[in-house]
């Protein structure tokens, strides 16, 4: 089996040790990713910011692996307040509109204090 590992720079990537995406079997495998702007590391402060540079991250993960958003067939929603989700559904369901992933949202506390979102996805290799 052959397997690709996708970097950001994001400096929790090595000092937690894990890539931000792996390509592994046809498969894309994007690793929980939060609303950072990698190249500030700044956190904005709108769930709704933080929901879109998520899903930028993600994305450019996906295109650097050779796929994209639309290919995406699985996404977990992770936040830690679940009264602020319906924010991020006109932004979810504009990104995934074509996909249609299966998609699940989880309440659980995150890493730091100040994200308010981690997306996780599964995606396929175009054929």
């Amino acid at each position: 089996m052959t397997v690709r590992h996708i970097s950001t720079g994001s400096p929790f990537e090595d000092q937690i040790g894990y890539s931000r995406a792996v390509v592994a079997d046809g498969w894309v495998f994007v690793a929980g990713t939060t609303g950072y702007d990698y190249t500030t590391m700044t956190m904005p402060e709108t769930i709704e910011e933080q929901c879109r540079n998520t899903l930028a991250t993600i994305g450019k993960a996906l295109e650097d692996a050779g796929s994209h958003l639309d290919h995406v067939v699985r996404v977990n929603y992770i936040l830690p307040d679940k009264s602020e989700w319906p924010k991020c559904w006109p932004i979810t369901s504009d990104v995934f509109a074509r996909a249609r992933p299966a998609a699940t949202m989880i309440c659980a506390e995150l890493q730091n204090a100040e994200m308010k979102i981690e997306i996780e996805v599964t995606a396929r290799l175009p054929a």
